[in-house]
């Protein structure tokens, strides 16, 4: 496979340095007052603060996992010297240490994202998404099937890492950048579908509506919901996550709702919840037993941004180079649905990249406004 540069975040200039300098100490601050945190968790959020701008990376001694994923190599470096997609990942759990998640103690468990989580599912705007749905149910399986996918796709604009760093959601205009969706459906032939979830309240449950609608209408035999093991990135989803969706369209008595409930509880939706998943590694270095899983799949959406840069390595590709190209690796059919949140990109025509230049500078890359669907079948 091609080789290109490895993503860092050592240009003052760049959105990586961005993140790390800007978007990590404001999420500190939202997490520091999102609970009655005591004096140690305040210490030791303190201490991240200060350590994420100007420190070093440190040793996870807790943690077995990230051991195995290379936190020694960086020991004593920058965070701004190492790969992105590995530091912005380190940050979160570093995050959750700082708070107890991990334990023992009475924050144990206890996620620092959940509020900002619920305050999704409970707006006007998700409560018009909900209702929306029974406009939708008149119309053909076909245009339905459309629909929903492309609910699943912009649903990421609700992403609350995202809307962190720019204050709301993006009213431009936006736009698929490349679009292989006549690729997807032929590939949904009854059997097994796995969906790597990405966010949340407002984006997982199009994401939700959609497998709902694919099991209702015979497209796939089960579906395979891939969810985070613990909180991360602000707003990934957890198997928590899932069941205040699923109980949030119980209770908005959306038929969807109860069809999930009853999918989940029969085996035709299972949730799965791997170490990987909060992993800092691209998905080339996936695992053997999860490699197996997505080799049987018919199809395996990946959703979301971060998704996107773990499937296609988070480097800086030729715009041009075909999806299929960095993806090669992977051991079955796969979808990516990602609204652009970071510089990552491959795939587009040779028009494409020049036209968002003169119009948008490099912005495009970053801003939320623009989606793309690509398929390697």
């Amino acid at each position: 496979m091609p080789d290109a540069p490895v993503i860092l975040s050592d240009d003052p200039a760049s959105f990586p340095h961005s993140v790390l300098a800007d978007r990590h100490p404001a999420l500190i601050r939202k997490v520091r007052d999102a609970f009655p945190y005591g004096p140690a968790q305040h210490r030791a959020l303190d201490a991240l603060l200060k350590s994420a701008v100007e420190g070093a990376v440190e040793p996870l001694d807790d943690d077995v996992w990230w051991e195995t994923w290379g936190v020694d190599a960086y020991v004593g470096r920058s965070w701004f010297e190492v790969p992105f997609l590995w530091s912005e990942s380190y940050f979160y759990r570093r995050l959750l240490r700082a708070v107890g998640y991990f334990g023992p103690g009475p924050w144990q468990g206890v996620d620092p994202f959940r509020p900002f989580k619920l305050a999704e599912l409970d707006t006007p705007e998700a409560a018009e998404e909900i209702a929306a749905l029974d406009r939708l149910d008149g119309r053909p399986a076909e245009e339905q099937r459309q629909a929903l996918l492309h609910g699943s796709l912009w649903g990421n604009r609700a992403d609350l890492g995202f809307r962190i760093q720019s204050g709301d959601e993006k009213s431009a205009t936006s736009e698929l950048v490349a679009d292989d969706s006549e690729s997807l459906w032929p590939l949904l032939t009854g059997g097994t579908l796995v969906v790597v979830a990405d966010n949340a309240g407002r984006e997982l449950i199009p994401d939700l509506l959609l497998v709902d609608h694919l099991l209702r209408h015979d497209r796939i035999e089960r579906a395979v919901l891939h969810l985070k093991p613990y909180p991360y990135y602000v707003s990934d989803a957890t198997t928590a996550d899932v069941v205040d969706a699923v109980s949030h369209l119980v209770t908005a008595d959306a038929p969807a709702g109860r069809r999930l409930w009853s999918a989940l509880t029969d085996g035709r939706l299972t949730l799965r919840a791997h170490p990987f998943s909060c992993g800092p590694l691209p998905y080339a270095d996936i695992p053997d037993d999860l490699r197996e899983e997505f080799a049987a799949a018919d199809l395996t959406i990946m959703k979301g941004d971060l998704n996107y840069r773990r499937l296609v390595g988070d480097r800086l590709w030729p715009p041009t180079t075909p999806f299929a190209t960095p993806t090669a690796y992977f051991p079955g059919p796969v979808a990516a649905l990602r609204t652009l949140k970071s510089d990552v990109i491959v795939g587009l025509d040779e028009h494409t990249e020049p036209a968002l230049v003169a119009a948008e500078g490099q912005k495009w890359r970053t801003s939320g406004t623009h989606a793309l669907i690509q398929v390697k079948p």
